[in-house]
């Protein structure tokens, strides 16, 4: 299954990455010590950094540090390294949250055509009225009115514009 996930942030950064979101646990969590946690705040900051780095800073050896990063991945801990990109440097301007409520018997067909569209970087399967609330980028208001349109054929869409992101996509409590 595809992943409509561009990351958030205005940075240049490499993250951590967060591959599931609040899904449903289907095994016991992964304990994890305050080295640990240390471990994972200082990927979380700078991922690139080298091991030797890494290990000074959390006062362990190097080959310590990466059997810690290899068991934190196999625990599934640790998803995966990306690279945030900044989509204004790429010419998105505006970033809008749409929410998306498809027409009876058009789920399927709706989550599939929010697939095709490129804009749409994210998009989460939610309870309540909607279905889905996805994010956009845009490089013009222009450009919304032809995005949405291909939706709206199967879905009632709402959509808000960004103003501000005051608090930035980041890791979730590591207790």
């Amino acid at each position: 299954m595809a992943k409509l996930r561009l990351y958030d942030p205005f940075t240049l950064q490499s993250k951590v990455k967060m591959s599931k979101r609040l899904s449903p646990q289907t095994v016991a969590p992964a304990t994890l010590d305050n080295t640990d946690r240390e471990l994972i705040a200082a990927l979380a900051e700078d991922a690139r950094q080298p091991v030797s780095e890494l290990a000074k800073r959390i006062g362990l050896s190097a080959p310590s540090t990466t059997d810690r990063i290899r068991r934190l991945e196999t625990q599934g801990v640790i998803a995966g390294f990306a690279v945030e990109l900044d989509p204004r440097a790429l010419g998105y301007t505006l970033q809008a949250i749409v929410r998306v409520k498809p027409l009876p018997g058009q789920l399927h067909l709706v989550e599939e055509v929010i697939r095709r569209i490129p804009e749409f970087v994210e998009c989460d399967k939610v309870t309540g009225d909607d279905c889905f609330v996805c994010r956009l980028y845009l490089r013009s208001i222009e450009q919304l009115d032809g995005i949405l349109g291909k939706v709206t054929e199967r879905a009632e869409t709402s959509t808000a514009i960004i103003k501000s992101t005051p608090i930035a996509r980041r890791l979730p409590p590591l207790v």
